[in-house]
């Protein structure tokens, strides 16, 4: 059995076009394989995926089957926002699809995409995923939400363990909502998405499109910050995370073999705790149309 680590390879990438950042497009099957591969060697056994990225499932099944990890991978994906929550059969038949596509036997976890699926959690949908669970295809279930309030209402459901929302250096809603400290006392699981903002906050602002100049100001006190204490914007990133969240999983994205090393890499800086309390005091409160992909127009 391998080491459970805290990294979590995120792979809307290898299925899309992803990212406000991305300037490689999605890369070919063989880069995929070899960004798999790596992950894998690194330690990496999670790796986040969803009906919804595009060809992403098909390209990971093909990936691991060819690395020969099919049977020690651990997956984790989404269910499309288009399937029937209260449809028991269609969800049973997306996630025979789902496994048909990754090539296992079973899921480390399946969550639903939309964080509406917490109103009528009850009705329907919990005891399907149950089933599921039972049943020896699913190992944990979940729901990948948006704002601290539905973090918080999934935090008091009844059979999610597992919980993905948005979180870094810029964005401490979550932070100052209580939502890692009451995760922690539940025991349940919190992965960490977005720690790049989608690459925004890794891009020059100089560079950034018209539509995000509210932006500027914000990514240059960022880079003035790493600057000033002689550390990368990857490597503040990453660390922040680390360092402030203890108890997450750290869900990051790649589309070339390089830039998954470096990430790597980066994760293993050590930045001190006054770092930390920088980080805090500098950026307590970001505009919400700069956190938000979805209000980036």
């Amino acid at each position: 059995m391998r080491n459970e680590g805290r990294l979590v390879l995120g792979t809307a990438q290898l299925g899309m076009f992803y990212g406000i950042a991305n300037k490689i497009g999605q890369p070919d099957l063989q880069t995929a394989e070899q960004i798999v591969e790596t992950a894998w060697d690194n330690g990496i056994c999670e790796f986040d995926t969803a009906q919804a990225y595009g060809a992403s499932e098909q390209v990971l099944g093909r990936s691991f089957r060819a690395v020969g990890i099919s049977n020690e991978v651990r997956v984790i994906t989404k269910f499309h926002p288009d399937v029937d929550s209260f449809d028991c059969t269609a969800l049973e038949q997306s996630l025979e699809l789902s496994l048909a596509n990754l090539k296992v036997g079973k899921l480390f976890g399946v969550l639903f995409h939309d964080e509406a699926i917490l109103d009528v959690w009850g009705k329907g949908p919990y005891e399907t995923l149950r089933n599921f669970v039972k049943s020896g295809l699913v190992e944990h279930i979940g729901v990948s939400v948006y704002s601290p309030a539905r973090a918080l209402q999934a935090l008091q459901t009844d059979g999610i363990l597992m919980i993905q929302l948005p979180s870094n250096i810029l964005d401490r809603r979550f932070e100052r909502a209580g939502v890692f400290r009451i995760a922690e006392e539940k025991g349940k699981q919190i992965y960490v998405r977005s720690v790049f903002l989608q690459g925004l906050m890794l891009m020059n602002p100089d560079d950034l499109p018209k539509h995000m100049h509210r932006a500027v100001p914000v990514l240059q006190s960022l880079n003035k910050l790493a600057r000033d204490w002689n550390y990368s914007l990857p490597e503040l990133s990453l660390g922040y995370i680390k360092q402030a969240l203890p108890q997450t999983k750290v869900l990051f994205g790649a589309e070339t073999v390089e830039q998954l090393k470096e990430n790597v890499k980066h994760w293993k800086t050590e930045i001190p705790h006054k770092m930390v309390r920088k980080v805090q005091d500098q950026f307590n409160s970001v505009d919400e149309r700069i956190l938000d992909p979805s209000l980036w127009d």
